[in-house]
């Protein structure tokens, strides 16, 4: 196996040849779908992924395995001046993994943010979002508390989702401990993850508990059962197609699981106005970005102040792409100051 400090190399020595050339490599021209142009770093990405089973050929630890070690040569490496730590918090069923982020300059009125990672439930780890993490501990200059929730379908929903919860209480309960306001915490993820922030915002609505200083959306998974036109005209775009998202979820809801349940699609939940306020970001090239867009937009029309982005070059999952492609990296750095703002704009 290739060491990955070698294929990083190569991998970025390659994406950063002139555009055209890495279309060339690509096999053609401009990728253009649904009014949209991809990121000639993703396409070139896309291509060389072609040749390989899709992630839906094996079972989830083979899985889990084989998508880690494809993301470690576009990961970005951790943000100087950012702090990690490694410790346990309360999960739904015993004490779980988590890591605490916290940058030197941090803003001691900054609330603590929660998140989680991306994986359909199924994949993903403490690694595939550490990157991104650092980006949003240093720019946002607050503590994030990133949870490395139970995945099915060893444990089936909703587990994981109880894991995130259970660590956005505790974390609620001990701020002091990472240097932020009693009692201030944000909530956020990708993917999965965003699905699970945005229970998280409803969840409190529902028993009556204080809301999130804010919750974090990145091209989140908001209707397990959506077949929006995103779905159709992205469904085969890299590196998340509708093979995987239905693999996921054949993985993920046991065979008693209802997807008009809100805790598993909160983009049906009916009464949006009072939640927390939100930064919701999206990929152009993604099934799920009617979702994100549908969610800004119902909670704009509750009310509820929303600022949404939709990064039209880009794929999902680009949070994990940010050590090999320029605009992700840019992206994410765009999100975490538009959590700055958010924090700010709360303050006042």
């Amino acid at each position: 196996m290739a060491d990955p400090a070698v294929q990083r190399f190569v991998l970025r020595v390659l994406l950063s040849l002139p555009s055209p050339i890495l279309r060339a490599l690509s096999g053609g021209g401009v990728v253009h779908v649904g009014g949209r142009t991809l990121d000639p770093c993703f396409q070139f990405l896309a291509a060389q992924g072609r040749g390989s089973p899709p992630m839906s050929a094996f079972p989830p630890d083979i899985a889990r395995a084989g998508s880690a070690q494809s993301l470690l040569p576009v990961q970005g490496k951790p943000e100087p001046g950012v702090a990690i730590e490694s410790l346990m918090v309360p999960g739904g069923a015993g004490d779980i993994p988590a890591r605490a982020y916290q940058p030197k300059d941090q803003d001691s009125s900054a609330p603590l943010m929660v998140f989680a990672h991306f994986g359909g439930g199924v994949i993903g780890d403490l690694d595939t979002c550490e990157a991104f993490c650092t980006i949003l501990a240093k720019i946002a200059r607050c503590p994030v508390l990133s949870v490395d929730y139970r995945l099915a379908p060893e444990d089936k929903f909703p587990a994981g989702l109880e894991d995130v919860l259970s660590a956005y209480r505790w974390a609620r309960d001990n701020t002091a401990r990472f240097g932020a306001p009693r009692g201030s915490v944000a909530i956020g993820g990708d993917s999965m993850g965003g699905n699970f922030a945005a229970v998280v915002a409803q969840e409190m609505k529902r028993t009556g508990e204080a809301q999130p200083a804010l919750q974090l959306l990145i091209y989140p998974a908001l209707d397990v059962a959506s077949d929006s036109p995103s779905v159709k005209t992205y469904g085969d775009a890299f590196p998340l197609s509708r093979a995987t998202m239905e693999w996921f979820m054949g993985h993920y809801m046991g065979p008693e699981d209802s997807p008009t349940n809100p805790r598993l699609s909160p983009l049906v939940f009916d009464d949006l106005a009072g939640l927390a306020p939100a930064v919701i970001a999206t990929a152009g090239f993604d099934p799920l970005l009617d979702q994100g867009e549908s969610y800004a937009r119902r909670l704009r029309e509750a009310g509820v102040a929303t600022t949404y982005r939709c990064y039209d070059h880009l794929a999902h999952a680009f949070t994990a792409f940010t050590g090999a492609v320029p605009s992700a990296d840019a992206a994410c750095r765009e999100i975490a100051t538009l959590v700055r703002d958010a924090f700010a704009a709360e303050a006042r």
